[in-house]
């Protein structure tokens, strides 16, 4: 029984993946008719007339942002007349019209400086008469790296990175990491909007985000910022990053809330007259889809939430006790039961392993569950990120189950001590309970899979 519910956890997450390949968002969305382009979504319809436009010019970054442009380019082909995408590196597709440039995630490198240097250069020479279509997914805040300077001051490619690790290990929520990655930028928090002058620009979104913020998509490139320099500092010293991080950062942060250095454009900003936003993609969708698979598969099936945020070893636990509950009363759900939750957690760095926010999660789990097997013993688990990389490393999730936590005691291996160096990855490499999937060119946070048969 074990065996079948492991398959069909994944089956489960691999159909709420496919809700959101972008190739499909995009076909959805798009359409074209003569010179009219059409926007459709559940909330909103408008048109464009390209033959009024000088040129059609396409901008973006993101790991699914190579998908996007390669449905863009099947709808308008020759119509583009030119484009630059920025992706994580290894997130490809073959594409004609659009250069592809890789870059580093999820903390920058050298290639991130240069496609943000490119992706400016373009935006810079768009202008009245074109429109720029901007595709934009999560993982943009690092693909794209253009560090704030100004009149001599500012920060390098190198602070930027010590930000980004430090901000990444505190446990800090991708809006807070985000705040104050767009307070040291160049093209974020809607600074690749003024960049493109008097074009009109049309963005299309996939959510990587809780709640849909879409000024914490990709850091906002292109649309106003809700957040201030303020906000920024609070972030920083809150998470206690204060002497942490560089002096350089620390002192743009400053000037910022002190108003020396201008902020972020906000809503009214004349940047974003010409604009229009569209979210083509996110995570609620996919856990639709993941829902109506376990329906399918037989199971009674109830979606949790699509808001799930904290510490990720904390969380384990609230699935476990959902495990327990559903094996002992029958709730909130009777047996065969399927818990779908997604959302994105966190994680405190404590030791010096290899993992993800899913790994720990499903490493936290197995450490409850040798505690307390109690009730559970019939549970699976699946965390699993829908970019197919949690965390640095080469999975997208892990699996927990009674029979995964016996086959690491046979073999001498203790979850809470991998879990007290946050080293999910070699916990579940040892028993080939990682699941990789590869890039899946798609990114709408993480999908849990709780099944009791």
């Amino acid at each position: 029984m074990t065996h079948e519910a492991l398959g069909h956890a994944e089956a489960i997450f691999r159909a709420g993946l496919d809700r959101v390949d972008p190739l499909r968002m995009m076909e959805r969305v798009l359409s074209l008719d003569g010179d009219v382009l059409s926007v459709t979504t559940e909330r909103e319809r408008f048109a464009y007339d390209l033959s009024g436009y000088r040129r059609i010019l396409v901008l973006g970054a993101g790991k699914a942002s190579a998908r996007m442009a390669l449905g863009l380019e099947r709808l308008l082909g020759p119509r583009i007349a030119e484009g630059v995408v920025a992706v994580k590196e290894g997130h490809l597709e073959t594409l004609s019209r659009i250069r592809l440039v890789e870059a580093a995630h999820p903390v920058p490198d050298e290639r991130s400086a240069r496609a943000a240097e490119e992706v400016l250069e373009l935006a810079g020479r768009a202008g009245e008469g074109d429109l720029v279509i901007v595709l934009v997914s999560g993982g943009g805040s690092a693909i794209l790296a253009a560090p704030w300077h100004a009149d001599g001051r500012g920060i390098t490619l190198s602070d930027k990175q010590e930000v980004t690790r430090a901000l990444l290990s505190s446990g800090a929520t991708i809006q807070e990491v985000n705040c104050v990655r767009k307070k040291l930028s160049l093209i974020k928090g809607g600074r690749l909007a003024q960049a493109m002058g008097r074009a009109e620009f049309l963005s299309l979104i996939l959510s990587d985000v809780i709640g849909d913020d879409l000024d914490a998509i990709a850091s906002g490139l292109t649309v106003p910022d809700g957040t201030t320099s303020c906000d920024a500092l609070e972030v920083v010293t809150r998470h206690g990053l204060i002497g942490r991080i560089p002096a350089a950062a620390e002192a743009v942060l400053r000037d910022g809330a002190n108003g020396v250095i201008p902020d972020t454009p906000k809503a009214g900003d004349p940047a974003f007259a010409r604009s229009r936003t569209v979210l083509i993609g996110t995570n609620f969708q996919a856990l639709l889809a993941a829902a109506d698979k376990a329906r399918v598969l037989g199971y009674n099936t109830l979606l949790l939430t699509s808001h799930l945020t904290g510490e990720a070893r904390e969380l384990a636990g609230l699935f476990l006790g959902l495990a327990k509950d559903v094996a002992q009363h029958g709730v909130p759900v009777p047996r065969p039961a399927c818990v779908i939750a997604g959302g994105e957690t966190t994680v405190t760095l404590r030791g010096q392993g290899k993992g993800g926010r899913n790994q720990e999660m499903a490493l936290a789990y197995l450490a409850g569950l040798a505690r307390s097997p109690k009730d559970a013993e019939g549970a699976v688990f699946l965390a699993a990120s829908t970019d197919g990389s949690d965390g640095p490393t080469d999975a997208t999730g892990a699996f927990a189950a009674p029979s995964i936590l016996e086959d690491g005691r046979r073999r001498g291996l203790d979850p809470a001590r991998y879990l007290a160096e946050n080293d999910a990855y070699h916990y579940f490499e040892a028993l080939g309970r990682l699941l990789k999937t590869g890039p899946t060119n798609t990114n709408v946070c993480d999908i849990k899979v709780l099944l009791v048969p």
